[in-house]
């Protein structure tokens, strides 16, 4: 069977137990400002994030580049061209008294 996730109480009681634990064994809490965290030695990190502000890159306007594009590939297209093989039939040509007089196969 699987393991039943513990719920929100039981995971704060856990937390809660093991705080205490530590405490119990010389640890302490070290009480910090709100926002100090983010600050490596009292400055926002070095590394780039989503927010920073900075040079915008410029972009590159692809509605000339499409048609550009799609103009070449219009001029180069060869149409599709369809063949259809040529099939001979059998032909029966008959007089004016409705008899067979001969035979012809033509191709259409």
């Amino acid at each position: 069977m699987f393991k039943k996730k513990p719920t929100k109480a039981e995971l704060r009681n856990q937390l809660q137990a093991e705080v205490s634990v530590f405490l119990k064994n010389g640890g302490a809490i070290q009480q910090v400002e709100m926002g100090e965290t983010g600050l490596i030695d009292g400055k926002y990190s070095s590394l780039k994030s989503n927010f920073e502000k900075g040079p915008t890159q410029t972009r590159t306007p692809i509605h000339g580049l499409l048609a550009t594009i799609d103009g070449r590939r219009k001029a180069t297209k060869q149409p599709i061209l369809t063949k259809t093989k040529k099939r001979a039939t059998k032909k029966i040509i008959y007089d004016d008294f409705g008899e067979p007089v001969r035979t012809v196969w033509i191709e259409e």
